[in-house]
């Protein structure tokens, strides 16, 4: 058994992929990197197994039609040999002093036999053209270098939220949530940090860049005009955490410690603000309508939610009506993408 699993979710990706995986072999026999091939037209999977033959004690490739993002790192989930599990997108890569560090603490967990569910490190917004980079970290929120759980979890600010790029699981843990990412869709990586959530009993943060999150390709998923071409998986996506945050059948988020809860509810509320001023942005009829039909389904779902959700400073700002009230909240938008950094 390794210590670590990898899954590298790749799809065209010959460009880039190589100096991911670099990046990642420097964690030695202790790593074991999944590249999965998500059904490339280009030259991926030849690359991808090349890498494998050159290091078969560390990468195994996994080819597999075309699914989408989601899809890949449930390929990854299902192969994962590792105590812990961890999504690296072929475009990014790991710090190595940080990764290392990383490594070593993860190693002296599992040896203790005190593994926690979620391991907490900071990531980098590595822009392209840009200088300074911009750090998401954790240190003023919860505690550094030591096992904590939801009650000493302090408040996050706006923008500071647990990404896929900030956790690295316990990969059995992921198993007992029964995890299934939707195939098809971009986005996918807020339900592979939300929906686990509830079975996080545990938690660990070590406060190193371990994450350098590539921002710059025109066709990337985060650029904005990309965005907004597939507000429609972005909306998919919402649906879904609204689906999830208001099931009253879902025993495990019912018991779960208020700080989650609250955690989670701020978490729904900053992504169903992002969904609805792309849509603004846009300004289409159909993007419009989409955004009334996403606040229109959040109402059907639990009017308590909607209420507390539609009241609140970002719930108002979403909904300004007519042409003034969006041109407001694009104005906004723009002070905040240029103070906070993100695409």
């Amino acid at each position: 058994m390794k210590l670590l699993s990898i899954a590298v979710p790749c799809y065209n990706s010959e460009a880039y992929m190589e100096k991911c995986v670099a990046s990642l072999l420097i964690g030695g026999s202790d790593v074991e990197i999944l590249i999965v091939d998500d059904g490339s037209k280009d030259r991926t999977a030849q690359i991808a197994d090349a890498l494998a033959a050159e290091h078969p004690d560390m990468i195994r490739v996994i080819h597999k039609p075309n699914g989408g993002h989601g899809s890949a790192v449930n390929a990854g989930l299902e192969n994962a040999q590792g105590v812990f599990f961890k999504v690296v997108d072929s475009d990014d890569r790991l710090s190595a002093d940080a990764y290392l560090k990383a490594l070593d603490v993860l190693k002296r967990l599992h040896e203790s036999g005190t593994e926690p569910d979620m391991f907490l490190c900071n990531y980098v917004y590595d822009k392209e053209g840009e200088k300074h980079k911009k750090e998401i970290q954790y240190h003023n929120v919860i505690p550094n270098d030591r096992i904590f759980t939801w009650e000493e979890v302090g408040q996050f600010h706006t923008g500071q939220y647990i990404l896929m790029h900030s956790v690295i699981f316990r990969t059995q843990m992921l198993l007992d949530c029964g995890l299934r990412l939707p195939e098809h869709c971009f986005y996918v990586d807020n339900l592979y940090v939300f929906e686990p959530l509830p079975y996080v009993e545990t938690m660990y943060y070590l406060d190193v860049d371990l994450y350098m999150y590539y921002i710059g390709r025109e066709d990337q998923s985060v650029n904005e005009k990309v965005m907004i071409s597939r507000l429609d998986q972005q909306m998919r996506v919402n649906r879904r955490m609204i689906d999830y945050f208001t099931d009253a059948g879902n025993e495990r988020l019912a018991a779960a410690p208020e700080r989650l809860k609250t955690y989670m509810y701020h978490y729904l509320e900053i992504l169903t603000t992002v969904s609805s001023v792309l849509a603004i942005r846009s300004g289409t009829e159909e993007h419009l309508k989409m955004k009334d039909e996403l606040w229109d389904y959040l109402k059907q779902s639990d009017r308590k939610l909607y209420s507390k959700l539609r009241r609140g400073i970002l719930g108002i700002s979403m909904n300004l009506p007519g042409r003034g009230g969006r041109a407001l909240t694009v104005g906004a938008y723009k002070i905040a993408q240029k103070f906070f950094k993100f695409n």
